[in-house]
C-alpha cells in the first residue's frame, strides 16, 4: 500500500518529499506524477514505506501539516480505478 500526498508546492521533488517522510520510516518509492501535456508536476503524490506502521505514523503526523506553504493532504492512497480505455464508438460511417 502506499500514502496519498496532495496539495503538494509545483517546486517539490523526488528527494524533497523522500526526505520529509524518512522521519517516519523508510522510504521505499516516491512517485510524483506529472501533466502529459505540460510536463509541470500535477500537485499531488505517491509515497511507499517499508511498512504499515510506518505510513500510519507519517499519515498522523503529517496530513494537516504546513509545508513549503501549503497544507498537506496525508491518507492512505485508493487503489487505481480501471477507467477501462478505448470505449466509445468513433468509426461509424454512414
Amino acid at each position: 500500500m502506499s500514502v496519498y500526498v496532495g496539495n503538494l508546492s509545483y517546486d517539490v521533488t523526488d528527494a524533497d518529499l523522500t526526505a520529509v517522510f524518512a522521519e517516519y520510516g523508510t522510504v521505499k518509492r516516491v512517485q510524483l506524477p506529472t501533466d502529459r501535456e505540460t510536463g509541470r508536476m500535477r500537485g499531488f503524490g505517491f509515497v511507499e514505506m517499508s511498512t504499515e506502521e510506518e505510513e500510519t505514523a507519517a499519515i498522523e503526523a503529517l496530513d494537516g501539516a504546513d509545508w513549503m506553504g501549503r497544507d498537506l493532504k496525508v491518507n492512505k492512497a485508493k487503489p487505481r480505478e480501471n477507467r477501462g480505455g478505448g470505449g466509445g464508438s468513433f468509426g461509424g460511417r454512414r
